[in-house]
Formats: structure tokens, sequence, C-alpha cells
């Protein structure tokens, strides 16, 4: 009898567990899987029309649900910057990236905003590439405002409430992307407490920058964020 190697086969039934239970199409000679814990709009037809208009940001399917959940939010400012409505006039490229390879300070960021000669791009911690689009959606909001090298206290705050702002908007759209647990929904939830906290304003979320060890060596205000 002809033995079969144990692992081809937990390969080849966790290969047929995956593509049975993820909505996919094929993309060229690429299978695109749509995300287990995407809402339920996000069909395959869906995304497969969707991908053409994130193109030149990202061809990652969560990326691209992320961008268009922004839409009908505060985050609405953010996709149009990086589809190129920013200091660049250049779409924002966006990756799942180690960021610890960029400098070992950042490798437990969760994402990271990024000016390379005129290109503009926001590099996400690969541990969230398991996140709800709707988490990844928050945090891309914040990220799309730093889009110079240059950053401040007042830039901070203003990232740190949009996207707290962004999540809570999320949540009533979409409720099924509080996916508890998840790390990142867990850094949404927070900036939320605090968002609700202040009255639906930057005051405690303020404090919170204000207190970061991160960032005790930016200036109060940069470029285009003159309040603190």
């Amino acid at each position: 009898m002809k033995k079969i190697n144990l692992t081809n086969k937990l390969t080849i039934l966790a290969t047929f567990i995956l593509f049975t239970l993820t909505p996919s199409y094929a993309l060229g000679s690429k299978i695109i899987i749509v995300p287990r814990n995407a809402p339920k709009k996000y069909t395959v037809d869906y995304v497969q029309q969707l991908m053409p208009l994130y193109k030149k940001v990202s061809k990652e399917p969560v990326v691209c649900i992320a961008l268009d959940m922004l839409q009908g939010t505060t985050g609405e400012f953010s996709r149009e910057a990086i589809l190129g409505n920013n200091l660049s006039l250049k779409p924002v490229k966006i990756e799942f990236k180690d960021l610890g390879a960029i400098n070992a300070n950042y490798k437990d960021f969760d994402a990271l905003g990024w000016k390379k000669g005129k290109d503009l791009y926001i590099f996400i911690n690969p541990r969230h590439q398991d996140a709800p689009p709707g988490a990844l959606a928050a945090l891309l909001s914040h990220e799309a405002l730093h889009q110079d090298e240059y950053n401040s206290l007042a830039e901070e705050t203003y990232a740190w409430t949009m996207e707290a702002d962004v999540w809570t908007e999320i949540l009533k759209l979409y409720p099924e992307s509080d996916e508890k647990m998840h790390p990142l929904v867990n850094r949404e939830d927070t900036l939320r407490t605090l968002f609700i906290k202040g009255g639906y304003t930057n005051r405690y979320i303020k404090k919170t920058v204000m207190s970061n060890e991160g960032y005790k060596n930016l200036p109060s205000t940069s470029p285009g964020f003159d309040d603190l």
C-alpha cells in the first residue's frame, strides 16, 4: 500500500477548509481571499469591483474593504487623502510590514505613516492582518493624516481623535466589527472610551497624547496643526 505523508495530508486538508469556508475569487493568476470577518455586504462580487479602485494603494482585499468602509464616516477625508488628495498628490501605498525592520523602536507600533522621497506610505504591523476591516479603517483614518516629515502633539491629538470618532461611527454602521479580544479592536475600544468620556471631544485623548513617552520630544504644533 502506498504511504501518504501526514504533513502533506494536513496541508491539503487545511487548504480545502480555507477555500470552502472563505469566499474567494481569482484575479489574474492570484486567488483573492475575502476576509471572514468582513461585513456581509462585502460579497465576492462586490470586493472584486472594489479592487480596481484601490489598486494603486494596495492589492490586499482587507485594505480595500477597510477603505471602502470609511465612506459615510468622518474618515472620508482620510480615504480621499489615501487615494491621492494629499500633499504628495499621489496615492498612499499601504502595506503590512515588519516595522522592526525599519527601526527596532517601531517593532510594537500598530502602524506607521512614512514618507520616502515624494511618496507616502502607511505600514501596518502584520499582527493586524486578520483584524476586522472596520478596525483597520479606523487605524487608516489616523495614519492618513501624517503626510509629511513633521509631527507634533497637536497632529497626534487630531489623528487619535479622528480614529476614535471613526471607530464610533463604524460600530454604528457595522456593529459586527467589534470583534472582542483582537488587539486592534482593543486599541480602538480604548480610544472610543476616552472619546465618549470626554463628551465626544479630544479632552482625554489630548491628555493621553501629552503623557505618551513616545511623544515626549515632539513640538506642540506642526504645519497644518497649529491648535493644541
